[in-house]
């Protein structure tokens, strides 16, 4: 596709090492480093030191942390903007982009080998403009120039180092480069002096591939829909063919789908559950329980490696070896939210509480250390730190790692229990796979993993369950404790619109999912054990502060991002879709009538704005990508479908008919992209048959909604799993909510008025056009609900 781009100048096809930070389940950096680990680990991370700094360049004005990293640099850093755009143009000399983010491991390593090395910062300086971009801060421009880096080499990752022609064509690009050539690859003062050099002498063949090469891309990106309509066979066969996709690629032995390195890619795991409930209500029960096992033992499998945090909560970001053991140590807001929301729904099916202690895990990881003082949720903690007080430089892991030694110190009587049952040695444990630590970085530490279930164990120990559960939550809780103490990895406390959403989403459906757990149900250390209702007010917060500082009443737009103030780049077409999602699961799940009006808001902007497929306005942003993959993080576009089906399902007439338009009309740009490869995007798949459903299960709740029973009965609803259906929830005494629903759904308004009037909660279940009798008991809703 590109020969011709790259043909033109075959000085400039340079191979990075693939040593950056991932950007897809198919590419790891660990297994392929043929370089002196132990030396960059102990580079990696700025300083901790308060020395004077020598050098302070244009980042320092900016907001962004990862920018801020870099505003002492040697290097003339500039942010992405006109300024550095013109002085490109005035010197008539190529563009460096380098893009990452604050906790990305390999962009600090690349900082402190090349950025804070004077001589390659006077390379940069006399040859180039430089600018640094957040690919949080700005994902349009970072999915441009990674499609590009991606489509030349068939890989991509952070950082990401690409050089443009003044006008902001790509000339080339790579991701990380180490400073001097070695391994037979090109260090990054070669590849200077050779873009240097091509520049001066094949400046116009160089612009000539650059153009060619983003009108190819354009091309090639430029899906249309053959038709405004889906074909019956894609609705009918993109499920099941994305399921046996999925389930050919499953790992009996460790869970997980693929090889390693292992994402926790929720978006798997949800389409699995989606596939069962239809199974199960199909009478196809043998079929369900396959894909409940696949489920189970991942799920199993992931909060027992050590890619979950068991001293602490939360999940980090993958793990480079099968097993789930050694993980890249970074812990991602996205990851959480996604991950809470899939154990939640799994609790829901299986009713077995592990699933829910594992989302009250990282919804209280989040709560404990990723929480502003006014409710807004931040963007990730680094993988590095510095092993102790004083120490120059970062570490990865360096916060989650132990000796033996330091495990046996504070457990005392429990050490020799503890250690057997997280696979504890004096030599050090990541000896699990040859991929878990194939250059001894982490020779001798300890990442804690359960290699046995708590049951077999505490026979094992000769005690019951619940005492074995106890003494390991005190030993937990006393390393934490301990590890509390160290230096703690960088927090980026940027607050991005749609992270936000996904939190808020899973935070509102615990509040309710959570209230569902058996009777006496106990919790261990680092699980906290809250009223669920409190996590309801942990959403509520969050979705505040995004109103309050990150939505424009006037223009009824949203800002990206925000820290010390609101950036400067749009909403995009993710904060649009995720936001919505976890607004009308706050509607749904807390029921406050004001949480949907802003959803319905956000949804004309998001029409009006084309902003299913077009991120941002800004000119200088060379491709508008349309977003067909559910990745780490779901496609905005899969995410914005389902929004609009389950938007349909709650306003009726001419609006309910123009959502399920658009949202068929979506689905139709991918039509290719879902027959073809529908495991890239498992969640698109479940909007398509979402869409073929004739009826969404509706469940209208009307009553005083601070009324116990009221509570009662909306606990009850969402005491089983259900992707179709819609919860209404009236407080008919509401001047205001029925003024709504008249404007919005008269039929919903008219049922209110026909209900019975002396009672605290009455439920109407709804589907295929017919409603059942009204109920009033949540016992009597939970099997009515369960018949249907």
């Amino acid at each position: 596709m590109f020969a011709a781009a790259t043909v033109a100048c075959p000085l400039l096809r340079f191979r990075s090492l693939r040593l950056g930070c991932c950007i897809s389940p198919s590419r790891s950096y660990r297994q392929h480093r043929p370089i002196d680990c132990i030396r960059v680990l102990a580079m990696a991370g700025s300083s901790t030191s308060a020395a004077p700094h020598r050098h302070t360049n244009r980042l320092a004005s900016e907001h962004s942390p990862y920018l801020l990293q870099h505003a002492h640099n040697p290097v003339d850093w500039y942010p992405w903007g006109e300024e550095a755009f013109e002085n490109a143009r005035k010197r008539n000399v190529p563009i460096f982009l380098s893009i990452g983010y604050s906790t990305c491991h390999w962009c600090h390593v690349m900082e402190v080998e090349s950025f804070e090395n004077k001589e390659i910062a006077k390379m940069l300086n006399d040859w180039f403009v430089s600018i640094k971009v957040d690919r949080e801060e700005r994902p349009d421009v970072d999915k441009v120039y990674m499609t590009y880096v991606s489509a030349l080499y068939g890989g991509g990752g952070w950082p990401l180092s690409v050089f443009l022609s003044p006008n902001l064509k790509p000339l080339m690009g790579g991701t990380y480069f180490p400073p001097d050539d070695n391994y037979g690859r090109p260090g990054f003062k070669t590849v200077l002096r050779k873009v240097k050099e091509a520049w001066e002498t094949k400046c116009e063949m160089l612009e000539r591939g650059g153009t060619l090469a983003i009108e190819q891309l354009s091309e090639a990106l430029s899906a249309a829909a053959k038709s405004t309509k889906l074909s019956d066979e894609l609705a009918q066969a993109s499920l099941k063919t994305c399921s046996q996709q999925l389930a050919s690629s499953y790992d009996p032995k460790f869970g997980g789908f693929g090889s390693a390195p292992k994402f926790p890619r929720p978006v798997e795991v949800c389409l699995l559950l989606y596939e069962s409930k239809k199974l199960m209500e199909n009478s196809r029960q043998s079929e369900a329980n396959k894909n409940m096992r696949m489920i189970c033992h991942t799920l199993h499998c992931m909060a027992r490696g050590g890619i979950h945090d068991h001293i602490g909560g939360g999940f980090h970001r993958y793990s480079v070896d099968e097993c789930w053991h050694v993980p890249h140590f970074e812990k991602m807001l996205y990851d959480q939210g996604q991950v809470a929301n899939v154990y939640l729904d799994t609790f829901s099916i299986t009713r077995d509480a592990f699933y829910a202690s594992i989302a009250r895990d990282v919804l209280d990881y989040l709560r404990r250390e990723m929480i502003g003082d006014t409710g807004e949720i931040y963007s990730a903690e680094d993988a590095d730190s510095a092993e102790h007080h004083g120490a120059s430089r970062k570490k990865e892991g360096a916060f989650y790692v132990w000796t033996s030694q330091e495990i046996e110190e504070p457990l005392g009587e429990y050490a020799n229990l503890f250690k057997d049952h997280y696979y504890i040695k004096p030599s050090g444990n990541c000896d699990l796979s040859r991929m878990s630590d194939p250059h001894n970085e982490f020779k001798g530490k300890i990442v804690l993993i359960e290699r046995e279930d708590i049951p077999s164990m505490a026979s094992k120990w000769g005690k019951s369950v619940d005492e074995y559960c106890h003494i390991l939550a005190e030993c937990r809780k006393k390393l934490f404790d301990v590890r509390s103490k160290r230096p703690r990895p960088h927090l980026d406390d940027k607050v991005i619109v749609s992270w936000n959403g996904l939190a808020v989403s899973s935070f509102a459906r615990a509040s309710r999912i959570l209230r569902t757990e058996p009777k006496g149900t106990k919790y261990y250390f680092p699980v906290v054990g809250c009223d669920p209702n409190e996590y309801l007010e942990v959403a509520e917060k969050a979705a505040s502060f995004i109103r309050k500082n990150l939505y424009d009443l006037s223009t009824q737009r949203l800002q990206h991002s925000f820290r010390n103030g609101p950036s400067k780049a749009p909403g995009f077409l993710d904060d649009y879709a995720f936001l919505i999602s976890g607004l009308l699961d706050l509607y749904e799940f807390g029921g406050k009538i004001d949480w949907l009006s802003w959803a319905i808001e956000l949804q004309a902007t998001q029409a009006r704005g084309g902003y299913y497929n077009t991120p941002g306005e800004d000119p200088s942003v060379l491709l508008r990508i349309k977003e067909d993959h559910d990745g780490a993080e779901p496609s905005g576009n899969s995410v914005a479908a389902i929004n609009l089906i389950r938007l349909s399902s709650i306003i009726s007439g001419a609006r309910s008919e123009d959502y399920r338009r658009t949202a068929e009309h979506l689905l139709a740009v991918f039509e290719t992209r879902l027959k073809d490869q529908g495991i890239a995007v498992p969640l698109m798949c479940c909007a398509v048959d979402m869409l073929a459903v004739p009826s969404r299960k509706q469940v209208v709740l009307v009553g005083d909604k601070a009324s116990a029973e009221f509570d009662d009965m909306v606990v009850a609803v969402f005491a089983s799993y259900d992707p179709n259906r819609t919860v209404i929830q009236i407080d008919h005494s509401s001047s205001e909510e029925m003024e709504f629903w008249e404007n919005c759904n008269p039929n919903i308004a008219q049922m209110v008025k026909g209900t019975m009037e002396d009672k605290q909660a009455v439920a109407h279940v709804c589907q295929d056009f017919v409603c059942s009798p009204p109920v009033t008991d949540p016992d009597a809703l939970r099997a009515l609900l369960g018949k249907a």
